[in-house]
Formats: structure tokens, C-alpha cells, sequence
């Protein structure tokens, strides 16, 4: 993927970036997210009993499972910014989670560029509005202000 210049994602600011590839979310995926974090709720690991149990008609994916998502996403879809080095996750604000991602379902990530500012120090904060559309869903999964920082690269010794 080509890199972007700094000059470049400043003037996209308010624009929409990228959207991903479809991606589908698994059982598997889900029961290997259960087991990394310790959170084996029926309504995401057991599909007969939330069948039986759940107005979804079988599991969903955890929240914070379609949250982690982006991450691989976003590799999938914007383009690095030119002359850095790597880019840091400083959290999110107005995170929302708006509708159940059912075992099964696609979903992708749109990414509208929403701040970039340049530090002192040469770190830029680039800012996302960010929302995770399910496929033929009426509301997104999820949406949030996405904050991260890039650092400069590094200067050679």
C-alpha cells in the first residue's frame, strides 16, 4: 500500500478514507476472544442455549471482539503515513456499541478522518470517526472516535 504524505492527510480531514474488506465473524473466533479473556457468557459461546434463550437466534460476538477488530482493519485499508515510525492506540471517545454482531454476519469498518495535529516533538495525533457497519444490518456495530498518535521516525545514530 502506497504511504500517504503528512501534507495529504491533513487536507482529507473531515473526508472518508477507507473502508475495509467484508470480514467474517466465526464461532471460532468468538470462542478463541471467550478464551482469552476469560468471558464464556452462553450468549457468545453457546449457540444452542442462545438460540433457545436470546432474541439473536443463536451467538453474538462480543463487543470488545468487533472493537478489536479494527485494528486488523485498519491494516487492511489505510495507507501508512509517510516518514513515521509506528502508530500508538490512545483509546476512544463516544464509544457505542449499537447492535449485536451475530455468529455468521460480515461486517467492515468505515474511517473518516476526523483531526490530525503535529506535536512539537514531531508526534502527529491522528484522529478516526470510525463506525463498524454489519453487512444488510440497519445500524452500525459500533461507532467511536478513534485517538492515536504516530511517532516520527527514527533519526539513524
Amino acid at each position: 500500500m502506497e504511504q500517504v504524505s503528512l501534507d495529504d492527510l491533513q487536507k482529507s480531514v473531515g473526508s472518508e478514507i477507507g473502508l475495509s474488506p467484508w470480514r467474517e465473524v466465526t464461532q471460532r473466533m468468538i470462542d478463541l476472544f471467550a478464551d482469552a479473556t476469560d468471558d464464556h457468557q452462553f450468549i457468545h459461546c453457546d449457540p444452542e442455549r442462545a438460540a433457545r434463550e436470546t432474541p439473536f437466534g443463536g451467538t453474538i460476538a462480543h463487543g470488545f471482539l468487533t472493537l478489536s477488530l479494527l485494528s486488523a482493519m485498519t491494516y487492511e485499508t489505510l495507507p501508512p503515513l509517510a516518514d513515521t515510525g509506528m502508530a500508538i492506540n490512545q483509546g476512544f471517545d463516544n464509544l457505542r456499541f449499537l447492535a449485536p454482531v451475530k455468529t455468521g454476519s460480515r461486517i467492515r469498518a468505515r474511517f473518516v478522518l476526523a483531526e490530525t495535529k503535529v506535536r512539537p516533538s514531531g508526534w502527529v495525533h491522528v484522529n478516526y470517526d470510525v463506525a463498524i457497519e454489519i453487512e444488510n444490518g440497519a445500524k452500525p456495530a459500533l461507532t467511536a472516535r478513534w485517538l492515536t498518535v504516530i511517532a516520527p521516525k527514527e533519526k539513524p545514530a
